[in-house]
């Protein structure tokens, strides 16, 4: 059981803060990978939660894994999200406080796969064709990667 399954079990759909990380991984083509989640029907970046004992960079490389089956080479913060407008409720009601470290994952190997748990499909696109419904939190995260210039910013 996952650390947020614990804290789930003890409080409830209570607010969690919860630390986790999020991926904005760019193809050759400057194209960034989505995955269409199966606990609604939004796209995201591939993201998660940070487990105990735990490092950011490890949980990106697990996350980024799981969610899309690409293996991380090198990635660069880009951004740490926190504050009222990082707050999220999942369609069960579970609602949680984001505090995450977004990381932009230009190095990686291997074909987008999606798991079939968390995403049901894996797919590139241009950043001026993005999909409308992706989730709140993650289009603030592609917006300001338009802007990025390589300086680590507070959100």
């Amino acid at each position: 059981m996952s650390y947020l399954q614990e804290m789930r079990a003890l409080v409830g759909s209570r607010p969690l803060l919860l630390p986790g990380v999020r991926a904005v991984v760019p193809d050759a083509e400057g194209r960034i990978l989505l995955q269409r989640r199966t606990d609604m029907p939004r796209w995201s970046l591939p993201a998660g939660s940070v487990e105990i004992g735990e490092t950011a960079a490890e949980a990106l490389r697990r996350e980024v894994r799981e969610e899309t089956s690409l293996a991380v080479i090198d990635a660069e913060p880009m951004a740490l999200y926190s504050g009222p407008d990082q707050a999220f409720v999942y369609p069960n009601g579970d609602r949680v406080a984001c505090f995450s470290m977004a990381f932009v994952v230009r190095r990686w190997s291997g074909d987008p796969a999606a798991d079939g748990v968390e995403g049901s499909a894996v797919r590139f696109f241009a950043l001026d064709a993005l999909p409308e419904d992706i989730v709140d939190i993650h289009r603030r995260t592609l917006d300001d990667y338009r802007r990025y210039n390589g300086t680590f910013f507070l959100a």
